[in-house]
């Protein structure tokens, strides 16, 4: 379209040397003519009343940036999933990327603290009933006059020392989950949350846990159904961010998804290279549509409402990335205009964010305009 044009309106100049003739003996070409031919952007019809013209609308909303930005996880949604227990892997039950609920099973492990912590339960538990018996006896013979009441307070103590020592077995076996009765030297690790596991650092027959050289943080859990948009803002720009803005959420392979949030965080520190601050903001997710990773656009809605032009759609020229109408220019010219278009409208109307204002003429439909270049 945007050629077609562009070759019915012509170059603005054209260099020419066709009538003069190259003399080798000269040793140097002619120097060539500059022939004027037009303006690129002024088009001139012979029937100007063929291209109907309207007055651009006009519409009150407030102030729009679009920025762009990419998905990433809510940090404060992040938990890791953590073997207290070190050891040896011997059953995994959950892999990468799958949704896991709160309390699934998600791997076994083999682990000696097992062993060593109901070793010292047991011995806890001896020592305080031993210590238990005592203290009944010193009792006894203190009430009959037998013993003194340092040697009484001896054995309080010696029964308070052993029962401290028995809580904090009990404690270290609550901790690693195990079962009194039934003692095993597997220990079972669940979920601490529902969500998707974005992170997976074992394997089968790997080592586990806070103690062995394997990582203790088997796998992360990620909650999405809150996640970030992290955006890029020049410095330039950021007079118009603030926070708790309003933000929409667009993606370019979900044209009909739009997602609100709110700007939670804006960067102290530029990017020494782009001159760019990093914007969050913090979007609700349903239905997880929002993959981590993906690319977006945000819309970042202004304060202030700011008068914008609308136009017929039919009335803007797609080109090259870029937009254009045709405002008359007197006579029988149409002067092409560069403008920023915005969202569509009711009534197939569009919206113009710079360009032209309201109240100014464009051609109704630049189509039309186009067959009648093409026809010329």
């Amino acid at each position: 379209m945007g050629l077609m044009i562009a070759g019915s309106v012509g170059a603005s100049l054209l260099l020419t040397g066709c009538g003069n003739k190259f003399n080798p003996a000269s040793g140097a070409p002619p120097t060539p003519r500059v022939v004027n031919v037009g303006n690129p952007d002024l088009v001139t019809v012979a029937h100007p009343e063929w291209f109907p013209v309207v007055k651009a609308g006009q519409i009150n909303e407030p102030g729009k940036m679009d920025v762009t930005g990419a998905v990433f996880p809510d940090v404060n949604r992040e938990v890791p999933v953590i073997s207290l227990a070190s050891g040896r892997v011997v059953d995994i039950r959950a892999t990468l990327d799958q949704n896991v609920a709160k309390g699934q099973l998600l791997l076994r492990v083999q682990s000696p603290d097992i062993t060593n912590a109901f070793d010292a339960y047991l011995k806890a538990k001896n020592d305080e009933q031993l210590a238990g018996d005592e203290l009944v006896r010193a009792r006894d013979l203190y009430g009959h006059g037998a013993i003194s009441l340092s040697d009484l307070q001896q054995a309080q103590n010696a029964q308070a020392d052993a029962q401290a020592d028995l809580n904090a077995a009990n404690q270290q076996l609550n901790t690693l989950g195990v079962n009194r009765k039934h003692p095993s030297d597997i220990v079972n690790v669940y979920a601490p949350i529902s969500g998707v596991i974005i992170s997976q650092n074992v394997t089968a027959a790997s080592a586990t846990g806070v103690t062995y050289s394997g990582t203790p943080n088997a796998f992360t859990i990620a909650d999405l159904s809150r996640v970030w948009v992290i955006c890029d803002v020049y410095q330039n720009e950021l007079p118009h961010v603030h926070l708790d803005q309003l933000a929409e959420i667009k993606v370019n392979g979900y044209p009909n998804l739009v997602l609100t949030g709110h700007v939670s965080d804006i960067g102290p520190v530029l990017d020494p290279t782009l001159r760019t601050a990093k914007v969050r903001i913090v979007v609700a997710n349903p239905g997880r549509s929002l993959r981590l990773g993906m690319f977006v656009t945000a819309t970042l809605i202004g304060r202030k409402s700011e008068v914008h032009a609308t136009v017929p759609a039919d009335a803007i020229l797609h080109l090259h990335d870029e937009d254009w109408v045709f405002v008359p220019a007197g006579g029988h010219n149409f002067r092409r205009v560069e403008v920023q278009a915005g969202g569509m409208l009711p009534g197939n109307q569009e919206e113009i964010v710079s360009g032209i204002q309201p109240g100014e003429p464009v051609v109704r439909s630049v189509l039309q305009l186009e067959s009648q270049l093409e026809a010329q």
